[in-house]
């Protein structure tokens, strides 16, 4: 087993539908990284999932369980593209991924200009990464930063790995809100307006709260809470909640355009509808 705490586990769990997606004739995208990092452990942490969460039953709230790998596949691909957009579309030399666990976009996205690359993670993650794709060259320069965002100085940590955090980056914060009690979260995007420089762009996954009790979500939460890695953050405002700490940012749902990629099968709610799980994309900028 892998001697990681319980969230950092959920990696390899990440890794795993990755490795599932690169191999599924129609994928969104490719990670030929991917089954080199997951493992076995990753691989029974997905089956365990699947096995909770059968999609033909229609739960006491209406709907259908969420579909993980087509979630999973769809948030991926979300954030490759909006990664790609933005170094395109500007000056952007500087990429932070946030809670990097298994990401290897270092690696396998095409960056249409060159970019320094800074994961930030606890050390084992790091560590357990550098030892999986020894050998296996970058695309982008890539640094490693190791920290933990909640009980270390990661703005210290950064900066020490060569960051300029005067100069406007692009952030990525993907499947780390959702660990996070309330006031830790809350208290990283603080921490993250008081540290990035101005039209600095954004990028996170959250839910809102009815995602963390739901009926259709209540077999997920579980196994989650049982894995010792519960979901504790929920969030229904997304935008109202990072324009508290001076960001502007647009939130989508999967299945909305721009976000569904044809993968996408479950009825969209409309926002104003109570009482409903969701997940938002959350992206914009640094005002």
């Amino acid at each position: 087993m892998t001697a990681f705490d319980a969230v950092a586990r959920t990696s390899l769990l990440t890794a795993a539908l990755r490795s599932r997606e690169s191999a599924a004739a129609n994928r969104l995208y490719d990670d030929p990284y991917a089954h080199l990092l997951c493992g076995r452990e990753g691989h029974a942490l997905l089956d365990r999932v699947q096995a909770a969460t059968t999609r033909d039953d229609v739960c006491d709230d209406g709907r259908r369980v969420p579909d993980t790998v087509d979630y999973n596949a769809i948030r991926t691909r979300f954030l490759d593209d909006w990664l790609r957009a933005q170094v395109a579309d500007s000056w952007y030399s500087q990429v932070v991924i946030a809670a990097a666990g298994m990401d290897t976009r270092a690696y396998r996205l095409d960056w249409p200009r060159p970019v320094t690359v800074y994961e930030i993670d606890r050390a084992p993650v790091l560590a357990h990464k550098a030892e999986r794709l020894a050998g296996h060259t970058p695309r982008a320069e890539r640094r490693e930063v190791p920290a933990d965002l909640v009980t270390d100085d990661w703005r210290a940590a950064l900066t020490d790995a060569g960051f300029d955090p005067a100069e406007p980056a692009v952030w990525l914060f993907e499947g780390l809100f959702y660990y996070l009690p309330p006031v830790a979260a809350h208290r990283l995007i603080a921490q993250l307006a008081g540290f990035c420089a101005p039209d600095s762009r954004v990028a996170a996954d959250v839910v809102n709260r009815d995602a963390l009790d739901a009926p259709s979500t209540r077999a997920l939460m579980s196994l989650y809470a049982e894995w010792g890695s519960p979901w504790l953050f929920g969030c229904d405002e997304p935008e109202a909640a990072f324009a508290a700490h001076g960001f502007a940012v647009a939130a989508v749902q999967p299945g909305e355009p721009g976000a569904d990629y044809g993968r996408w099968t479950d009825d969209v709610t409309p926002r104003g509808v109570p009482g409903v799980p969701r997940v938002f994309y959350v992206h914009g900028r640094r005002t």
